[in-house]
């Protein structure tokens, strides 16, 4: 992977206010691939004191971005399957993993995984994203 772009992307995301609130961490960064951890809080259950789908979409969500934009041109989604398995034990750190499958000049396909600390299967996700022709507007910075 470039080294400009993983930097860059690296910087991104660590300032960016939404990954912030959900407490969102790039753990790995590869071309084609992004893990991302986030401990599931109390304040991320739903009405059945369950992991709400809101908040797991949010952790899938940013491993997407990140891994779909690694190329160093923006990428936005144009689908998202989602398969919630099991509600993670309270207090679980959760991991997703989104790797690309298949990349042309226009779309990514992506296959996202979220675990446990387990290894246990919460969710899997199949994403879709539109390549645009433009650099990351954030590498010249």
């Amino acid at each position: 992977m470039d080294d400009k772009i993983r930097q860059a992307l690296l910087k991104q995301v660590e300032k960016e206010p939404f990954a912030q609130k959900f407490g969102l961490k790039l753990i790995d960064l590869q071309e084609g691939y992004a893990k991302v951890g986030m401990a599931f809080t109390e304040d991320m259950e739903n009405i059945f004191g369950m992991a709400h789908g809101g908040a797991l979409f949010a952790l899938i969500d940013e491993s997407f971005e990140i891994a779909s934009n690694s190329h160093g041109t923006m990428a936005v989604a144009l689908n998202m399957n989602i398969n919630y398995i099991a509600s993670p034990v309270k207090g679980s750190y959760l991991t997703a993993e989104a790797k690309e499958s298949n990349k042309t000049k226009k779309t990514a396909t992506y296959d996202i995984r979220v675990t446990d600390s387990q290894n246990n299967l919460i969710a899997a996700c199949q994403a879709l994203v539109y390549r645009k022709d433009k650099p990351l507007p954030f590498l010249g910075k």
